[in-house]
């Protein structure tokens, strides 16, 4: 019989065909009904396609349903699936994305490699690209952090943006001392990875007062050459002021922790300048400070 006999490769199609319509089992001979395949195993896994964020959204049109694992996506990888729309967890939270960092050999801290809403790792202490946003301490990356941002003198009474309060986005500017977005003052909001408006990447959060001396005392000087000079290039952002004012951008430096001061509704920061620096300073809440953030 010849091999392309029109016989045979109707025996063949037929038999595919029957193949392809009823259930597959692997290492089981008796599938679940409900299952088109169905694998059995007690030493071995399903491995799914491995990927950087980058291969992921290169993939072509990608269709509802399909799934992979982003090694360098969150903290640790992560398994991601696509819903037709956009990439998410496997629970249907958002995807985690790939963050960049360094580490301090001194401190042995994992940080960003640069500052939230950076474009990129800064050049120089100058490097507008590497500046990034300006957030008021405790708010949620609501889009109010952007430096051109626009204000609204309305304070906000709670503090979780929701889409319908009259302040989500908007750059908030309290008129009088104590100087805070939020009435009454909330002392929890960037507290750990799991504080209530952290504006890290899963995985990381926003450094204490004491993180970021361990950091200032491992430059080589005081000041912004140190903080350039350092592992984290850490650039002269300035600050966007409670009255909405950006000032000092190129010459001073202020950047938030977690920690806030004893007694009262502010909260402290590290700040550098050409001959200076301090990470023990304090600073009111409706201030605009840079954010970098710490792994853990």
């Amino acid at each position: 019989m010849k091999t392309n006999s029109p016989l045979l490769i109707l025996l063949v199609a037929l038999t595919w065909l029957n193949s392809a319509l009823a259930q597959v089992g692997i290492v089981t001979t008796n599938p679940d009904n409900a299952a088109a395949l169905d694998i059995t195993a007690t030493d071995k896994g399903l491995l799914p396609p491995r990927m950087t964020n980058a291969d992921r959204d290169n993939i072509s049109n990608p269709p509802a349903g399909l799934t992979v694992w982003c090694t360098n996506c969150g903290s640790n990888g992560e398994m991601q699936v696509f819903n037709g729309t956009e990439w998410t967890n496997m629970i249907g939270g958002t995807a985690s994305i790939y963050v960049p960092t360094v580490t301090n050999p001194t401190t042995g801290e994992i940080w960003m490699d640069r500052n939230l809403g950076a474009s990129q790792v800064a050049t120089s202490s100058t490097d507008l690209l590497s500046y990034g946003d300006l957030y008021q301490w405790g708010r949620a990356a609501d889009g109010h952090e952007s430096r051109s941002s626009s204000t609204t003198n309305t304070l906000a009474t709670t503090a979780v943006p929701n889409g319908g309060n009259a302040w989500d986005g908007l750059y908030i500017l309290p008129g009088s001392s104590p100087f805070n977005w939020l009435s009454p003052a909330d002392d929890n909001l960037w507290q750990g990875v799991s504080g209530t408006n952290n504006p890290c990447p899963d995985g990381f959060r926003l450094p204490t007062s004491a993180e970021w001396t361990a950091e200032r005392l491992s430059w080589t000087s005081n000041d912004a050459t140190g903080a350039f000079n350092s592992v984290l290039k850490l650039p002269l952002v300035g600050f966007r002021s409670s009255n909405g004012s950006l000032l000092n951008v190129g010459s001073q430096a202020y950047y938030w922790s977690s920690t806030v001061t004893l007694n009262s509704s502010q909260s402290v920061r590290l700040f550098f300048a050409s001959g200076f620096a301090s990470s023990n300073s304090e600073g009111a809440r409706g201030n605009g400070f840079a954010v970098r953030c710490i792994k853990g």
